[in-house]
């Protein structure tokens, strides 16, 4: 092997290690993908007694910017409090008003995701 070919194998190496390493990490759910980078999303409390919740089944999430964006989302529907699962894939929705499923489901689908299933379970 001459020197030009390992300078090339070397910057090869260079280039193609942390690439890996961010595909593991973003397939993972660990990246800081799909939007940049990480936020904290404000905790969201209400006064009252829980009505109920929602289980929404995800799919579309890859990493935790796509949680976050889901969890902010939600929250901002007046008497829900959500939290996103990344690893299962789901939200719970707590409410403390009543709220239709199907805002639920234009709010996650407006973001671009896809809810596969919600289940009502009431207090």
């Amino acid at each position: 092997m001459n020197s030009s070919n390992i300078i090339i194998v070397v910057i090869l190496i260079l280039i193609l290690v942390p690439a890996v390493r961010t595909a593991i990490k973003h397939m993972q759910g660990e990246g800081d993908c799909c939007g940049g980078p990480k936020e904290k999303v404000p905790k969201k409390k209400i006064a009252g007694k829980k009505q109920g919740e929602y289980i929404v089944s995800i799919e579309g999430m890859h990493c935790q910017n796509c949680k976050n964006r889901i969890e902010r989302h939600l929250n901002e529907i007046e008497g829900v409090v959500s939290k996103v699962n990344l690893g299962r894939k789901q939200a719970v929705v707590s409410y403390y008003q009543p709220v239709d499923e199907k805002v639920i489901r234009e709010v996650i689908e407006g973001q671009d995701f896809t809810v596969t299933d919600i289940q009502k379970h009431q207090m």
